[in-house]
């Protein structure tokens, strides 16, 4: 149960089950509603949502505006490039064959992580532990490979005991070559097109999660500054400012607020607006040392309106 005080009225950032979130959609909304927050945003990795009209309706009789986004996991050679395409025409044909192609590669590289873990000491057993796994009740359920995340092997290993959190595990994997297997994903310059071809806003998400200096070979730059002008160039909307940099793998020094004034300084006059969310994923649930909440980061109910106003029920 979130023993937390909200800080924000609207959190634009947070996951569910049909992703890497250990809420579903209901108990999500339920949770948000329960603690007075005036909308939240469900934004789950690579896939479209399910019955999001449906979803609306639930929040609304709460007294809480909901959208949903689609978080793009973009660049194949830069770790956590994220583009929310927010509110997509869902039945877009673009979107659709995205999602198909995303989740084919996220399951042909996760097998092949779970092969090299093995040998070097790590057993994590892709069919009997992570498509098939227990709940937080003790109930096996079962997963399609193509709904595996990488967080969930991240979380296998901590659980496990080979490390003491899964951002330890991910920053293991990320700065191992050997292990840091690159799964295809898409261009951030067409997954931009996507979003706004499919009628969407597009935002970069958590920007400091992004390494200051990188070697991209689908936007051909070699650091975060001229990689995010590209983004903008491109049609990017909006930057997420606000974000829970102290609860991820992010290795930096600056604080949430610090990040914050830097972003909203640096891009005031380049994008449209800037948005803010937890990255929320009830982690509670699963023992995690430092779990995000809803609420902790986000904007204010009015900033919500003037960017989302076209897209309420």
């Amino acid at each position: 149960m979130q023993n937390f005080k909200t800080k924000y009225d609207a959190d634009l950032h947070c996951h569910t089950v049909r992703s890497d979130g250990n809420d579903t959609p209901e108990e999500l909304i339920a949770k948000a509603a329960n603690l007075n927050m005036a909308a939240i945003a469900i934004v789950d990795h690579d896939i479209s949502p399910s019955q999001p009209l449906i979803l609306k309706k639930l929040a609304k009789k709460l007294k809480m505006d909901l959208i949903f986004g689609y978080e793009f996991s973009c660049d194949t050679f830069v770790d956590d490039v994220h583009i929310i395409g927010y509110e997509l025409d869902w039945n877009n044909q673009l979107v659709k064959q995205e999602e198909e192609r995303a989740k084919q590669s996220k399951s042909d590289a996760y097998k092949k992580l779970c092969r090299i873990l093995a040998k070097k000491g790590i057993f994590i057993d892709f069919e009997s532990e992570i498509l098939t796994y227990k709940d937080l009740s003790g109930k096996t359920c079962h997963r399609n490979p193509d709904e595996v995340q990488k967080k969930h092997i991240f979380e296998l290993m901590a659980q496990k005991g080979y490390f003491d959190s899964w951002e330890k595990a991910k920053l293991f994997i990320k700065y191992n070559p050997e292990l840091n297997i690159k799964r295809e994903k898409i261009n951030p310059l067409l997954a931009i097109n996507i979003i706004k071809g499919a009628g969407g806003l597009a935002v970069l998400a958590h920007p400091f999660l992004i390494d200051e200096k990188i070697q991209s070979k689908d936007l051909k730059c070699k650091n975060r500054k001229t990689y995010i002008d590209k983004l903008i160039k491109a049609g990017l909307d909006g930057i997420e400012s606000c974000y829970t940099y102290n609860k991820t793998s992010y290795k930096g020094n600056l604080t949430n607020n610090q990040i914050k004034e830097i972003i909203e300084t640096e891009y005031k006059n380049k994008v449209k607006f800037f948005t803010g969310g937890s990255d929320y994923h009830n982690d509670e649930k699963k023992g995690a040392k430092n779990p995000r909440f809803i609420g902790e980061a986000g904007i204010s109910y009015k900033q919500f309106k003037t960017i989302f106003s076209n897209y309420l029920i």
